[in-house]
This record gives structure tokens, C-alpha cells and sequence, in this order.
């Protein structure tokens, strides 16, 4: 029997550009705060939003991969139990 390949391979190219545009969002939000004609203490609550922002966004992407995962896992068990149960029948 022939199992799905249920691992999905990112090209080269998707990740360079995954990273980039993070690194650039990041900097380009930085440099922004930076020459915002405000306060430093003004600068450095933005610059707090801006890394707990970054902090919880990789949290919520970590724990909705892990769902998803749990859930092809799950999905995995009960289509093996299917296939025991119906391996153990003779269809003749």
C-alpha cells in the first residue's frame, strides 16, 4: 500500500523570502520608530509593542502548527485502526 507523503517541502527561494521579508518588516518598523519626532520614552513603548507583538505572533504560528499537526497525527491512528480492523475481515 502506498503512503501519502504528508510532508510538505518548502523551496529555497519560499524561504529566503519568508525570512527577508521578516528581517525587512522588522527593520523597517525599527528605523520608523526611530526617527518618529516623539519622545525617547514614546519610542520605547513602541519598540516594546513592537517585540511582544513579534513575540506573540511566533507563539500563536508555533501552536496553530502544532494543532494542525496533532490533528494529521490523530487522523493518522484512526486511519490505521480502519485499516487493522478491515485487514482482519476476509471480503469473500
Amino acid at each position: 500500500m502506498n503512503k501519502p507523503n504528508l510532508s510538505q517541502d518548502h523551496s529555497s527561494a519560499w524561504v529566503i523570502q519568508t525570512w527577508l521579508s521578516f528581517i525587512l518588516s522588522i527593520c523597517a518598523t525599527s528605523i520608523g520608530i526611530l526617527f518618529l519626532p516623539v519622545d525617547n520614552w514614546v519610542k520605547g513603548y513602541m519598540g516594546m509593542g513592537l517585540t511582544f507583538t513579534v513575540g506573540s505572533t511566533i507563539s500563536l504560528v508555533k501552536t496553530q502548527r502544532d494543532l494542525h499537526e496533532s490533528k494529521k497525527l490523530i487522523s493518522r491512528v484512526e486511519e490505521a485502526k480502519v485499516e487493522k480492523l478491515l485487514s482482519g475481515h476476509d471480503l469473500h
